[in-house]
């Protein structure tokens, strides 16, 4: 068995049994569970949100529901399975408000981000993917750069201290919340930048094959 790769998963669990004990904001108090990701610690393209949602919330998993299907589907259409990447988010735990004894979603507070942000830089260091394909403008504010620009810069790769290269794509919830047309541009979009991030990886190990021999 390869130890390098047992290693990665074994630091992986190691972190995902670290982050399901933490209690460093509030958001400890109201969440149903910790949703640390999924996949492959070996993979080269990491997949990284914004925050859990009320069903991510009560399955633990990122990306599930509607939201998650949507993704599923995109991602299946680019010959890609969650086995094959590492999906997260920025915020490890649901972001809600709880009124009348029930709870909606709302966002994350600056402090609240900079709480939960070691958790996902350690998951980086630990993965180092080469390509990290964003959902979303606030994980791409995160990954990227603070004044990303969705309309104007998803679908464009960008060198950021978390790899060599990343990729903003449109959040799967929000293209949910398009019809007609607009609902079948924002999937296509999707695939495109999934479909971009996949290449991506390919070119970048041909690179490195190169640099090696």
């Amino acid at each position: 068995m390869d130890t390098t790769i047992t290693s990665i998963t074994q630091q992986i669990e190691e972190l995902r049994e670290q982050c399901f004990q933490c209690t460093q904001c509030e958001l400890a108090k109201t969440r149903q569970n910790v949703v640390f990701g999924e996949g492959n610690p070996e993979t080269p393209l990491m997949i990284i949100g914004e925050g859990p949602g009320q069903t991510e919330d009560a399955t633990g998993r990122p990306f599930v529901g509607r939201a998650g299907a949507l993704l599923d589907e995109a991602l299946g259409a680019c010959r890609i399975s969650r086995k094959h990447v590492f999906i997260c988010n920025v915020l490890k735990c649901r972001a809600c408000i709880i009124e009348n004894s029930r709870t909606r979603n709302r966002p994350p507070s600056t402090s609240e981000i900079e709480t939960c942000t070691p958790w996902l830089e350690k998951q980086i260091e630990t993965i180092k993917p080469l390509v990290i394909l964003c959902l979303g403008a606030p994980s791409s504010k995160f990954v990227i750069k603070k004044d990303f620009k969705m309309t104007q810069e998803r679908g464009i790769f960008f060198p950021t201290k978390y790899a060599r290269h990343a990729i903003a794509a449109l959040h799967p919830a929000y293209i949910l919340r398009q019809a007609g047309t607009s609902y079948d541009e924002g999937k296509a979009l999707l695939i495109a930048d999934i479909e971009a991030a996949r290449k991506k990886v390919i070119e970048v190990k041909n690179e490195l094959k190169t640099t090696s021999d």
